[in-house]
């Protein structure tokens, strides 16, 4: 399985912070140059700005020592993933928002001139069987009229006059018979009014055509400005792609030089910026392939499964901290003992008892860690339950549980625990140790399912391992 398979959707716009004694704090900001519509935004540009300041100073702290054109590399990576690339993305996502929009209207537009030229056509065949000046309006006073009064005007002054007692009565009810007709009438001539057939259809068929024409400059309008915004937004997402394959150059060419580093802190510093940088490059291809899923014409797809990294793609927008991880479903039955591994680990750590395979919900952060300890060499049983219970669960497969983290090992939060799911908890995997006690880690759904983060956590004995 590739090591970058498991990685979630979207790309990583913001990677929250979590700071230690002589440690980077892990942050992704907004450049200075972000638009500022308002004195907030203004304001809040700057803020971020400052923020990117303090993390480029952090991070030369770190480096000190390094070689400058190493530490010059790792600078700009640290800069293309967590500030260029998410200020890119966010200019994608609005471009691409915006280019949907003015489709959308141009749509719009198009129905709106489709149902005027229907009405053309249907009103050009009524006046070939009726004439130009037939006038809609006079012939529908005139049937409603008559329905009105239940018959011919002849019919029903007979029935008044031979139901009249008295000429007085029969003037009477004469007029009351006029009143009622010039009511029906008025009302017919307010219901064609609403139907706009108070012209003859020549007059009709001009004012349909003027629509017309002004319909079809509005649709030509719309469509125009919808190709030109498709076009400016694939500029954007080309700028973009392009952000990411100089990220991924340059990911490749520190990840060859990592043993001239020395120190710790250089190490560690170092570590933290690749891992991020393939996170957002994990991120990126899980969302080409869930769009590609979505697009597909077969219904009820399952998550698509991971590929190989190299594909270009867009990315939505990140959600706010989502820990969830919901119960699991209904599971197979499962043997009363747990079998013994059939491959022995070669990390010393993992078993395959109980390992039927990845039965976690895809994109949560149980689906993540089976499969990232699976890239690492280490089996996990698939029925731990949710992140929080792994600890309480794993000893009974003959898993090592403690408080010492160890790269590969899974850690797992209680209910609450550091922004974990206070029902679920949460479960993430070490990605490497450092000699001040902190540990950096990778995990799923902190933000959403499928969406990829890391963090640098500090170790005070609080924390379950999972070994």
């Amino acid at each position: 399985m590739n090591h970058m398979g498991v990685f979630a959707s979207n790309i990583l716009k913001y990677v929250s912070c979590a700071v230690s004694v002589g440690m980077m704090a892990v942050c992704a900001v907004l450049p200075f140059e972000a638009h500022a519509d308002t004195y907030s935004d203004l304001v809040a540009a700057q803020n971020s700005h400052a923020s990117s300041v303090q993390r480029e100073q952090a991070l030369r702290e770190q480096l000190k020592g390094v070689q400058s054109d190493l530490l010059e590399q790792v600078v700009e990576l640290d800069k293309l993933t967590n500030t260029q690339i998410p200020v890119a993305q966010e200019k994608a996502d609005v471009a691409n928002d915006a280019a949907a929009q003015t489709q959308s209207e141009a749509d719009a537009a198009a129905d709106r001139l489709d149902a005027a030229r229907k009405d053309e056509q249907d009103l050009k065949e009524k006046i070939a069987q009726t004439g130009a000046d037939y006038d809609d309006s006079h012939a529908a006073v005139a049937s409603m009229a008559r329905e009105s009064l239940h018959g011919s005007n002849a019919a029903d002054t007979m029935a008044v006059a031979t139901g009249a007692k008295s000429t007085k009565e029969f003037v009477s009810a004469m007029q009351t018979r006029d009143a009622l007709a010039r009511t029906e009438a008025n009302a017919a001539a307010a219901d064609a009014n609403d139907l706009n057939v108070s012209m003859n259809r020549g007059e009709r068929l001009k004012a349909i055509e003027q629509r017309i024409a002004k319909l079809k400059s509005d649709a030509d309008t719309k469509a125009a400005a919808a190709l030109s915004a498709a076009s400016e937004a694939q500029d954007v997402r080309d700028s973009l792609d392009a952000l990411r394959v100089q990220g991924e150059n340059r990911r490749a060419e520190l990840e060859g030089k990592q043993d001239q580093l020395q120190s710790d802190a250089a190490k560690q510093a170092v570590q933290t910026v690749l891992l991020q940088s393939k996170i957002d490059d994990a991120n990126r291809q899980y969302a080409q392939q869930q769009a590609d899923a979505a697009g597909s014409a077969n219904p009820g797809q399952s998550v698509p499964q991971p590929a190989k990294p190299g594909n270009s793609a867009s990315s939505g927008n990140m959600t706010p901290h989502q820990p969830s991880n919901p119960v699991q479903p209904s599971q197979p039955s499962q043997p009363s003992q747990p079998s013994p591994p059939s491959v022995p680990s070669t990390t010393g750590q993992g078993t395959h008892n109980g390992d039927y395979g990845n039965m976690y919900p895809a994109g949560q952060c149980t689906w993540y860690a089976y499969n990232r300890r699976a890239e690492m060499g280490i089996g996990t049983p698939s029925y731990l339950h949710n992140g929080g219970e792994w600890y309480l669960t794993a000893p009974a497969y003959g898993l090592r549980v403690d408080h010492n983290p160890q790269v590969g090992a899974a850690i797992s939060f209680l209910p609450g625990q550091d922004g974990a799911d206070g029902s679920y908890g949460h479960v993430a995997v070490v990605e490497a140790v450092y000699g001040d006690g902190t540990f950096l880690i990778s995990e799923m759904n902190w933000g959403g399912p499928f969406l990829m983060h890391s963090r640098v956590l500090v170790n005070r004995g609080q924390y379950w391992f999972v070994h």
